[in-house]
């Protein structure tokens, strides 16, 4: 069986991390599956969409870490998983899954991904995108009124009383843990350029263990 490669790319909200996981997606096609921390936010149906709406989304006790890492063993294992999906507009895990693939590659990217020690040890290569604060805010606001449904109030508030404070104890500190610290995310092309390359090298070296 081959050796999967475990990728996480970490940053804070609106660093580009996403631009850069599906920068990486779209090169390596059907050959890389991604994965998204906040697919693994807590199912909370029990909670009305207004008791959702004020809870604090950017702490680590927000995720379901333990179904995460166990879906990250079946997936290292040789298994596919069902993975969650997050509706954004309801505060909640969606009654949907998706079906991820193990792959040579699987990316995992998230804010808090590189806080917990159980995920940290299951990551091969780790990469924090470290974006200005001001361009981090102008991109949250831009993709949270335009594609999940929220009010600009309503992001505004939020960020200044969860998303800067737990962006301060938790995510930034993770950086420490880093292989590879990428300026700009997506929009960084040497990085990305060097990343590809070192995927290659692994899938390379897999043709030539078999």
């Amino acid at each position: 069986m081959n050796n999967r490669l475990f990728i996480g790319i970490a940053g804070g909200s609106g660093s580009g991390k996403t631009t850069l996981a599906k920068h990486l997606s779209h090169y390596f096609g059907d050959r890389l599956s991604l994965l998204r921390h906040d697919d693994y936010y807590k199912a909370q149906s029990d909670l009305t969409i207004e008791e959702r709406a004020s809870l604090n989304f950017d702490h680590p006790d927000a995720f379901d870490t333990s179904l995460l890492i166990e879906h990250m063993d079946e997936l290292r294992a040789g298994h596919d998983i069902a993975c969650p999906i997050y509706n954004y507009s309801l505060h909640d895990r969606s009654t949907d899954v998706r079906l991820v693939k193990s792959t040579e590659v699987i990316v995992l990217e998230g804010i808090l991904i590189f806080e917990n020690p159980e995920i940290l040890k299951r990551l091969d290569i780790k990469i924090y995108v470290d974006t200005d604060a001001d361009v981090r805010i102008i991109r949250r606001i831009k993709r949270d009124v335009s594609e999940r449904g929220r009010d600009l109030d309503s992001v505004i508030s939020q960020y200044f009383a969860t998303v800067k404070p737990m962006h301060e104890a938790f995510v930034e500190p993770s950086k420490r843990h880093a292989d590879i610290i990428v300026p700009e995310g997506g929009m960084n092309r040497v990085a990305l350029e060097m990343i590809i390359h070192r995927i290659i090298s692994h899938m390379d070296s897999n043709q030539k263990g078999e």
